[in-house]
């Protein structure tokens, strides 16, 4: 079980707390976690997902968001035992990025800090991402973790 707060080696590998696979895994590794707080990092390189060669447009810069958030969910479920589940980015509210784009070389640091969470599985987290001592993005995220996916997806209500 890992501590709150905890950083470095105890932390498991990012894969394993994400309901994504393969090369949809856009985050290289958790720096540290918390109960309401997670920061992730992410090198952006030539082959990265969604870039062109030379950057990243700063518009996926909501999906880096939305996997720091998954990925906390994921550590906190596995902490308790539990399987990692997929959630759902409901929108974002004032997503501001002061760059154009995330270069080749740049490293990231994203971070999520859990705002508000309803027993209902909505939730909503402030989310920043810094480079090179800076924070070059900013959002609030909403999300949605129901109980039952398959349920959920197939029509159901969602409690």
């Amino acid at each position: 079980m890992l501590a709150r707060g905890e950083t470095g080696a105890a932390i498991p590998p990012v894969a394993d707390i994400l309901p994504h696979a393969g090369q949809m895994v856009l985050l290289d590794r958790v720096v540290s976690v918390g109960d309401d707080d997670l920061c992730a990092e992410v090198t952006i390189r030539p082959d990265s997902m969604f870039c062109d060669g030379t950057a990243v447009g700063a518009w996926v810069g909501i999906e880096y968001m939305a996997q720091a958030i998954a990925a906390h969910a994921g550590w906190l479920a596995r902490r308790r035992g539990d399987p990692v589940k997929v959630g759902f980015l409901l929108g974002s509210r004032k997503y501001e990025a002061g760059i154009p784009a995330f270069t080749v070389g740049s490293v990231l640091h994203v971070h999520a800090h859990r705002a508000l969470q309803g027993d209902n599985g909505l939730g909503a987290f402030e989310c920043r991402i810094d480079t090179g001592g800076s924070t070059v993005a900013t959002a609030t995220v909403t999300v949605y973790q129901p109980d039952n996916v398959n349920e959920f997806l197939s029509g159901g209500t969602a409690v």
